[in-house]
């Protein structure tokens, strides 16, 4: 029987994230792949309808390579505070048991690009991975980039700014940096997308093969904070002058941010990371130095301001959370 052009086989760990349910549920939906889960025994994540749980236990690496085995894709979503080793274990396992692509946890910011990879360095090594899948040679990657995830950043005051609660917003610079930013089904579509394309098809146009063991990107909106300021007037109904707005440089909300997580401060993480991503300079900006596959994969332009109203949805529900 000749070799099938196409992958069917995914497995999948993070399915119960915020993307990695977005991933799961785009895959299911072509209904052209068998999903699995690589799960702990004790996780109490639901998994979307059909998709396949496989427990494993990370210290015991026969489990990860069993659970793989026969698989043609491994897509990995992790957590940022799993732990440091999980992916590198993932990734032998998938070696071991055959698994012939991954697409690694590379999901938002872009480590590779040497100004930010300079500034924070602890995004530069996502590229480890890929060196690891590379000289283990047992299996190819593509790592897609997507920008920040729109409905989680939005709803969160240390991310993009807006307290939406209190209506105050605070702008980096003058807020008009603009950078690429995914929604989470976006993220979905992309990901089911990617992985319907034939094999090796040159002569058709894209394929696995033409973005083997390299970086993609996606994107929903390439968008400032003021352009993601005017969304939010529109959907909640208000004007600026209802706002308290305030502005910070956000070379200085970084330095600040980077001093403070260095004394043990994690939440000051997240305030480095979007300070820095929105620099004057554009380096946070990935369509300014590559070109998003948005086009290849057939994916659709969003609405923006639909997007927005998910977004200060979940940030009522995040609000409410974190009151009882």
């Amino acid at each position: 029987m000749a070799a099938s052009n196409h992958v069917s086989k995914v497995a999948m760990v993070g399915n119960g994230g915020n993307s990695g349910i977005y991933i799961a549920q785009a895959l299911m939906a072509t209904k052209n792949f068998t999903v699995s889960a690589l799960t702990r025994p004790n996780s109490t994540n639901s998994l979307p309808e059909g998709v396949i749980a496989k427990p494993v236990d990370y210290n015991v690496f026969s489990t990860l390579v069993e659970a793989l085995r026969g698989q043609d894709v491994l897509v990995i979503s992790l957590n940022a505070m799993a732990p440091p080793d999980t992916q590198e274990k993932l990734v032998r396992a998938a070696g071991e048991a055959g698994v012939k692509w991954i697409l690694p946890n590379a999901w938002g910011v872009d480590g590779t690009y040497e100004p930010i990879g300079r500034d924070m360095p602890m995004m530069a090594a996502q590229t480890k991975i890929w060196g690891l899948i590379s000289e283990i040679g047992k299996s190819s990657f593509i790592a897609v980039s997507t920008g920040f995830w729109y409905e989680w950043s939005l709803a969160i005051h240390d991310a993009f700014g807006f307290d939406f609660a209190n209506k105050r917003v605070t702008l980096y610079d003058d807020g008009n940096s603009k950078i690429p930013i995914s929604t989470w089904p976006h993220v979905g579509r992309a990901v089911a997308s990617l992985l319907s394309l034939p094999v090796s098809e040159p002569a058709k146009g894209p394929s696995l093969e033409k973005y083997r063991n390299s970086q993609v990107f996606v994107n929903s909106f390439h968008a400032s904070q003021n352009d993601m300021f005017e969304s939010v007037l529109r959907v909640t109904g208000t004007k600026r002058e209802d706002w308290t707005i305030t502005t910070e440089p956000s070379a200085e909300r970084f330095s600040t941010s980077k001093a403070l997580l260095g004394s043990g401060d994690r939440r000051a993480f997240g305030r480095m990371l979007y300070s820095r991503l929105m620099y004057a300079d554009g380096s946070g900006d990935f369509l300014r130095y590559s070109t998003s596959i948005n086009h290849d994969l057939g994916l659709p332009k969003e609405d923006m301001d639909e997007a927005t109203r998910r977004a200060i949805k979940r940030s009522q529900e995040v609000d409410a959370w974190s009151r009882e």
